[in-house]
């Protein structure tokens, strides 16, 4: 398990350690002894900061959901055609995601167990309505194919991007530098936008 040294405490990383702790046992699984444990620190110590572990969960979502929503602020996923704007929400989707990492995976983890998963979850809804507007008006631009219904396309969008989360490592299996941010990226946006088969 995830063990902090204690004279490294803070509440970032007390964060920190608690989404690790969240992700390897469940959040439902995780008791403020665990967390204590973890960060090498007095479950009083974690109180004086938090009012408890749902909190801690709270702050790593809203961590992931702003940088998503922060997305949708950017210039490039405002102006332009619709397909343009598409495409760069896709790639920016993926490099927050190997971004926040931890953050990110969590928040994919969440089941609506509590008020906060709950509300986690509304908010991905309310993201993932974003996007598929965007593909919906690429659609009706005729920028992309019409062949596949937009519903599914948003689906099969989202669900190639949040895999990330079970394979994705900074560092590769042999222990070298894996895939950047931008590789990833540029593979995903290939995929979604040109397809696998071969231009004629």
């Amino acid at each position: 398990m995830t063990t902090a040294r204690r004279d490294t405490y803070t509440p970032e990383t007390l964060l920190s350690v608690a989404v690790q702790v969240f992700i390897e046992r469940g959040y439902d699984g995780t008791s403020m002894e665990h967390l204590s444990k973890a960060a090498g620190i007095s479950k009083s110590s974690i109180y004086h900061h938090v009012t408890g572990k749902e909190e801690l969960l709270r702050r790593a979502v809203s961590r992931a959901l702003d940088e998503l929503f922060a997305i949708l602020d950017e210039e490039h996923a405002r102006v332009g055609p619709a397909a343009g704007r598409l495409e760069y929400v896709v790639r920016r989707m993926v490099e927050v995601l190997m971004a926040e990492l931890p953050y990110v995976t969590l928040l994919l983890r969440v089941r609506g167990n509590t008020d906060t998963e709950r509300w986690a979850l509304e908010r991905r809804r309310e993201f993932d309505h974003r996007v598929a507007a965007l593909l919906k008006a690429a659609a009706a631009e005729g920028d992309v194919r019409a062949d596949v219904e937009v519903r599914l396309a948003t689906r099969l969008v989202f669900g190639m991007i949040n895999s990330i989360v079970e394979w994705y490592r900074p560092e590769g299996p042999d222990g070298r530098t894996g895939a950047g941010e931008r590789e990833v990226a540029d593979a995903v946006a290939r995929l979604v936008f040109g397809g696998l088969r071969q231009a004629s």
